[in-house]
């Protein structure tokens, strides 16, 4: 691993990006299942909605038709939170919540951080809107729900028209990204290269930096993949990211062991 990571890490400078693959461990429903759903709850054919259009435009259609995506957040949290998942039995939740990590970001709605945090015992503070802003604890971990969180329908980016204000980048929470990655090494777990919402936040990370009087000594970026993609890899390094790549096939048990080497 390279030494560079396991300092920022060990000196409290590396904060977290964590994705859907992250939560994808304990058996969450992925997007083919939600685009299922809204489909069976709009009356169609599951193989033919999914031929309409992008996920985004299927679930800006549901809320045309529904008027809110109130019922399908209300069912997403059913089926993200379900009782048989224990999360004191998942090693990487564990290890992101017990490493030394000051802030972690994440794009996913469900709270299976947040829980992780209260089975290990480890204090933190949500962000999700400008109101948490304000009342955060100096010293404790904040998490912060960068596309918005169950507790809060208007939060969630998951339709076309959400998601393109998403773009704009001038929230509260942008603000508040910009300022934290100045002086951090970033870590992205559990992303995919095909996500465009990953590939923008890489390009936008590089444009804070190129704005900036201190361009040149910017922390270094990483993210962790368990299969080589020498395109992509090429691409990021040019946005000052580095990709980490496993040499073990199972992506599960490739986190794992690289979280086990980086908090241990």
């Amino acid at each position: 691993m390279k030494a560079e990571l396991l300092e920022a890490h060990r000196t409290g400078r590396l904060m977290l990006f964590v994705g859907a693959g992250v939560s994808a461990n304990l058996g969450l429903p992925n997007w083919s299942a939600l685009i299922d759903h809204i489909a069976e709850e709009l009356g169609y054919d599951p193989k033919i909605f999914a031929t309409y259009g992008t996920p985004l435009a299927l679930a800006e259609f549901y809320k045309k038709k529904k008027g809110s995506i109130g019922p399908l957040r209300s069912w997403m949290d059913r089926e993200w939170h379900k009782p048989s998942t224990k999360i004191e039995e998942s090693g990487i939740h564990e290890l992101i919540t017990k490493g030394n990590f000051s802030r972690i970001y994440t794009t996913n709605y469900d709270r299976w951080l947040e829980l992780a945090h209260e089975a290990f015992g480890v204090q933190y503070d949500k962000i999700a809107s400008v109101a948490d802003l304000v009342s955060v604890t100096n010293g404790r971990r904040q998490i912060i729900k960068f596309h918005g969180d169950f507790d809060a329908d208007d939060s969630i980016v998951l339709d076309e028209t959400s998601y393109f204000q998403r773009l704009d980048f001038d929230t509260p929470l942008d603000i508040k990204l910009r300022n934290d990655v100045l002086g951090s090494s970033v870590l992205f777990l559990g992303y995919s290269l095909n996500d465009i919402n990953i590939r923008l936040l890489f390009y936008r990370l590089t444009e804070m930096w190129g704005g900036s009087a201190l361009a040149s000594a910017r922390p270094k970026s990483y993210i962790f993949m368990n299969r080589p993609n020498p395109v992509a890899q090429e691409v990021l390094s040019h946005w000052g990211i580095e990709m980490i790549v496993s040499d073990e096939d199972d992506p599960k048990k490739a986190l794992t062991e690289f979280l086990q080497e980086l908090v241990s």
